[in-house]
């Protein structure tokens, strides 16, 4: 059946990457929602990523589709949009999202993990955009780059990835320079939205919470929302977005 909501995106369409699962999946369902052709791309997530396309088929048929790549691969980046344009016809939103995290204490750092957290954090978003960017001016596109309220302020024992999203706000602002007036190019930052995967103490938590004004964690849901209002945003670009509850506000 046809979805009866907002249609802000119809004949759009959009590229969310590390879109299978958790904020990912929560952007897809938008932009879906809003009337957008969706592209879901994953790394290893197979089965998430089938699940998702098929439900967002079963609401408006051949409106979205999977694409595996893996992003710190510069040639896989140039395959991934080449694979996506010639299922959509166009891209018109990219949403630069997958990301890797984990703690890198100082004295432990690998090469690897170096590697593995710029890659997936800065690298791909950078090869990603620049292998569409033609694309995305053709449709006088939108770039929205997750990037992370821990990006200014420093998360302990993660300098790594503070390195890498500090590196992608400065991309979105500088990408909003280079790739004006054509694209957009814009950032959100979220706070305490989902927990980590791997657990946390309700100690910590409870530590978390007390620097958030409004007192709660935030949901998938309003990235999402902020995402497609950046989608859509005509006058706005190189800005990044706090969603975070106001954390960021006296942290």
């Amino acid at each position: 059946m046809e979805d009866s909501t907002d249609q802000t995106l119809r004949g759009r369409s959009a590229l969310v990457t590390g879109a299978s699962r958790r904020i990912g999946a929560a952007i897809v369902r938008d932009l879906h929602a809003a009337g957008a052709r969706v592209g879901i791309h994953y790394h290893q997530s197979a089965d998430a990523a089938a699940d998702l396309c098929q439900s967002l088929n079963d609401i408006r048929p051949q409106s979205a589709a999977t694409f595996k790549a893996d992003l710190i691969d510069v040639a896989q980046c140039s395959a991934l949009t080449a694979a996506f344009t010639a299922w959509a016809g166009s891209l018109s939103i990219l949403v630069n999202n997958a990301s890797t995290f984990y703690p890198t204490p100082l004295g432990s750092i690998t090469e690897d993990q170096w590697n593995d957290l710029l890659g997936s954090n800065l690298k791909g978003p950078l090869f990603l955009t620049q292998s569409a960017a033609a694309l995305l001016a053709k449709e006088r596109g939108a770039v929205i780059n997750i990037v992370d309220i821990h990006a200014r302020r420093p998360l302990k024992d993660h300098p790594v990835y503070g390195a890498a999203k500090a590196g992608l706000e400065m991309l979105t602002r500088a990408l909003a320079k280079d790739m004006a007036p054509d694209v957009r190019v814009n950032g959100v930052a979220p706070g305490a939205i989902l927990w980590p995967q791997d657990g946390m103490s309700d100690k910590n938590k409870m530590a978390i919470l007390q620097q958030i004004p409004l007192q709660c964690p935030g949901e998938p849901q309003d990235i999402a929302e902020c995402v497609l209002y950046l989608a859509t945003a005509k006058y706005v670009t190189g800005q990044i977005i706090a969603v975070d509850g106001g954390r960021s506000t006296g942290w």
